[in-house]
C-alpha cells in the first residue's frame, strides 16, 4: 500500500530547526504535492520545555526524551539539528541503527566520524544526506554527487564560512579593526560569542573534509591537512593585496595530484575581479573544477535559519519521495562516498 504520510522528527529546535519547521508549515501543500504524501512533524526535541522559542509549536510536538523519538514507527526520517559533537554524533548512530533516514546539517560529527555513519547505515539500509552541511542553501553537495557524478574533479575550492568573508570584507574596504569588525559580526548574529570555530578555520576545516568526501570518494579528517584562521591577517596584508589588485580570503582547498589529495583552509590572495575575489559580505562561494564540465561556480547564502532549513528541507523531500515510490532501500545510502 502506498504512504500517505511521512513522519519526521527534529531534533533541536535553535535556528536551523526552527528555520526548517518554518519550511515546512509554509510549504506544505507544495510538498506534498512533490512528494505524493503529506511530511508530517511527529516530534521535536529539545532541551526545555518551557523555553522561549522563535517559532511557536503545539507543545504535544515537543519533547525532551530522545528514546520516544527512537522507537516511534511513525516516524520515518530524523533531522538532527542540534549541531556539536555530542549527543549529536549518538543520536545519528542511534537513529541509523533503528533504520531511520537521517538528515543532518552537522558538519563537525560529519567531518569526524563519517566513515562510522556510512557504515551504519549502509548496514541498516537507512539513507543519509547532508547537503545543509556545507554551504547552507548552496546545492554543491548535490551538484557533486548527483549533476557531476560523470566527471572526474580535479578539485575544489571556496569561501566555506561567512563570518571570516564578512570579517575580511568589510576590513578591507573600510579598513576597520578586525576587533571592531568582529564585534559587529556578533552583533549581527553572524559570529559567535566564542568565535574561535570560525576565525581560527576549524568550522571551514570541517566543512572541507565533508567536500573532499563528496568530490574524491576518500575520508580526510580536519586535523590531517594544513589550517590557517585570519586572526593573523594584518591590515599591511590587506593593503598589500589592495595595491596588488587583489584581496584576501580565507579558503578551503581540495586538490587531486598523481593520485593524492592534497588539502589546506587558510587565508590565501586572490584577484579582486575573480569569481572568489568578488564573493563579499557573509555569502559563500564554491568553484568546482572537472574534467568534462569544466569549472563550475556556485554562490549564495551560506548561512541563517531560512537557507539552512531549505537545504534540510530538500534532503527530507528526496527521502520522503524515496519512501513513498518504494525505492528507499534501492538509492545510495548515503550522497557521498
Amino acid at each position: 500500500m502506498k504512504r500517505t504520510e511521512i513522519g519526521v522528527a527534529l531534533l533541536g529546535f535553535g535556528n536551523v530547526g526552527s528555520g526548517t519547521y518554518r519550511a515546512l508549515e509554509e510549504n506544505f501543500a507544495l510538498i506534498e504535492k512533490k512528494v505524493g504524501a503529506k511530511v508530517v512533524i511527529k516530534k521535536i526535541l529539545v532541551r526545555r520545555l518551557d523555553a522561549a522559542r522563535r517559532i511557536d509549536v503545539p507543545a504535544e510536538l515537543l519533547t525532551t526524551n530522545f528514546e520516544e523519538i527512537l522507537k516511534d514507527p511513525k516516524i520515518d526520517i530524523v533531522a538532527e539539528l542540534m549541531g556539536g559533537i555530542n549527543p549529536a554524533t549518538g543520536f545519528i548512530k542511534a537513529a541509523l541503527t533503528a533504520g531511520k533516514h537521517v538528515v543532518t546539517a552537522n558538519k563537525a560529527a560529519l567531518a569526524l566520524s563519517l566513515p562510522e555513519f556510512n557504515k551504519t547505515a549502509a548496514f541498516h539500509h537507512a539513507m543519509l544526506r547532508y547537503e545543509a552541511s556545507v554551504c547552507g542553501a548552496i546545492p554543491v553537495i548535490g551538484c557533486i554527487s548527483r549533476a557531476l557524478t560523470g566527471n572526474r574533479i580535479t578539485s575544489v575550492k571556496g569561501i566555506v564560512n561567512g563570518t571570516t568573508n564578512y570579517i575580511l570584507t568589510r576590513m578591507a574596504a573600510e579598513g576597520a579593526s578586525y576587533e571592531d569588525v568582529l564585534k559587529d559580526a556578533q552583533a549581527l548574529g553572524f559570529a559567535e560569542a566564542d568565535p574561535t570555530g570560525d576565525v581560527e578555520g576549524y568550522d571551514a576545516a570541517n566543512k572541507l573534509s565533508v567536500l573532499i568526501a563528496a568530490a574524491f570518494g576518500v575520508y580526510r579528517a580536519p586535523d590531517s591537512f594544513e589550517r590557517v584562521g585570519i586572526t593573523g591577517v594584518t591590515m599591511d596584508d590587506l593593503a598589500a593585496a589592495e595595491s596588488e589588485g587583489k584581496v584576501i580570503k580565507l579558503l578551503a582547498c581540495a586538490e587531486e595530484k598523481d593520485g593524492q589529495i592534497e588539502a589546506y583552509v587558510k587565508p590565501v590572495t586572490v584577484e579582486k575581479d575573480s569569481f572568489l575575489g568578488r564573493c563579499g559580505s557573509e555569502f559563500n562561494a564554491v568553484q568546482i573544477d572537472c574534467n568534462m564540465a569544466g569549472p563550475i561556480f556556485l554562490q549564495g547564502k551560506g548561512a541563517g535559519p531560512e537557507p539552512t532549513g531549505s537545504a534540510v528541507m530538500g534532503d527530507i523531500i528526496e527521502i520522503a519521495q524515496a519512501i513513498v515510490n518504494g525505492t528507499e532501500h534501492a538509492q545510495p545510502v548515503t550522497a557521498l562516498m
